[in-house]
């Protein structure tokens, strides 16, 4: 019986010729959030499965899509399914409360949800996101949107829009959910089960439904601002002032609710229409009762997290070009005598940080040269008998097939001066 050792459902493979991608996001975003003196955190990628249970207890992702399982001691642990609920548990636990300023804080990683995989969402997915912990300021607010749209901007995604909205404090949710009861009344019936259950329970979260009848009622839903308390409301009218002042587009949208229920005040989500119905790449908010609720203390805090699967996917839609790959020397040892030679020249432009690489299963020249065009080198040093003899290499520019002649003592300064910086 043959054992099935194919990728599992819902999971990829990344290859090396995709990984360029993948670096240029991570490095772009660990750029722009240091500039904001944001500091990298890592987390386990299993936790209690309380954690998840506790804080996000009534969304779907606890109730259908959570990975479990029961370790030898006798543990209930689960995949982390998202990555905000680790790093208020990590702050906890570490005491970064007693940190002489407010956490600024981002992570980057695999999260793990049991859904339907579909273009750009996967079963094992990677998030990066941010985590502002210890302010309650309308400045911090404002700073993570900024800095998701510097991010976004930098990376040369066209057609993005940022949305935003405030759902207020726990004393506004009942006036909202009332208001939205009020609204939605007379339609009910209108509406499937679940809807029904979620206006009976949740009414909140039936803003954040796909449902096209729904939606269709919602378009007339009145301004929930209203509905916010004093304090809400001049919370969310700093941050559009502060967003303003900086010139970041946005638009106010009263149906944005996030998905998760420990969002409290501002939310906010990046779309971008390219990427047709499903179109958010980016989403955060406020969560100022997370880090209490989990046993802390009273800590306001505000973040966002985007998937870079779906990034990647828009960035390849738009054609966004991305930093070539550092420039590669292919090193061709024309015969067995020769490759210790060729060795010692591969060493000291590593030395000097040039990438290099070298097959020793060649010893033909059109074996060496098919295979340095197939891994899409751009010089080739060709060392053989002739070489040798001379005391120089011949260094091909695979591009334009110029060939030069360099003594041995002066390949790394010829690299140095014809590369300038491309290879630091």
């Amino acid at each position: 019986m043959s054992m099935d050792y194919s990728l599992p459902r819902g999971t990829q493979d990344i290859l090396p010729d995709e990984i360029n991608y993948w670096n240029h996001v991570e490095q772009t975003a660990k750029h722009i959030f240091s500039l904001y003196n944001f500091n990298e955190i890592r987390t386990p990628i299993f936790e209690s499965s309380n954690l998840f249970n506790r804080v996000i207890s009534e969304s779907d992702i606890v109730k259908k899509e959570m990975y479990t399982f029961t370790d030898k001691g006798n543990r209930e642990l689960a995949l982390r399914p998202e990555g905000t609920a680790p790093i208020a548990r990590a702050f906890i636990t570490n005491n970064l409360s007693r940190a002489p300023q407010h956490s600024k804080l981002f992570y980057k990683g695999p999260m793990f949800r049991y859904e339907r995989p579909q273009a750009g969402r996967y079963r094992q997915f990677h998030q990066i996101g941010v985590e502002s912990i210890g302010s309650d300021h309308p400045f911090s607010d404002a700073e993570v949107i900024t800095m998701s749209y510097r991010l976004f901007t930098s990376l040369g995604l066209r057609n993005v829009k940022i949305y935003i909205n405030s759902v207020g404090s726990d004393t506004c949710r009942p006036v909202i959910e009332a208001r939205i009861k009020q609204f939605l009344a007379s339609n009910l019936s209108q509406l499937s089960e679940n809807l029904q259950e979620k206006f009976k329970n949740n009414p909140l979260k039936m803003l954040d439904s796909k449902d096209e009848t729904l939606q269709t009622y919602l378009s007339g839903l009145p301004d929930m601002r209203e509905a916010l308390s004093q304090q809400s409301k001049d919370h969310f009218n700093f941050v559009i002032s502060y967003l303003d002042h900086l010139n970041i587009p946005f638009e106010y949208k009263p149906t944005l609710v996030r998905g998760l229920d420990y969002y409290t005040e501002t939310v906010f989500e990046v779309v971008s229409e390219d990427l047709g119905a499903q179109n958010s790449i980016c989403g955060g908010g406020r969560y100022n009762n997370l880090i209490k609720n989990l046993g802390g203390p009273q800590t306001p805090a505000v973040g966002f997290a985007f998937g870079m699967e779906r990034l990647i996917m828009l960035l390849k839609k738009q054609s966004i070009p991305i930093p070539k790959r550092p420039v590669l020397v292919y090193i061709a040892a024309l015969g067995k005598e020769y490759q210790m030679e060729c060795l010692n020249i591969a060493e000291e432009l590593r030395n000097n940080m040039i990438n290099v690489t070298i097959d020793y299963s060649k010893v033909d020249f059109n074996g060496h040269i098919k295979l340095a065009q197939k891994m899409l080198a751009d010089y080739m040093i060709i060392f053989g008998e002739k070489e040798f003899e001379s005391k120089q290499v011949s260094i091909k520019n695979l591009a334009n097939r110029h060939q030069d002649d360099v003594p041995f003592a002066g390949i790394t300064n010829y690299f140095q001066t014809i590369l300038g910086d491309a290879h630091v």
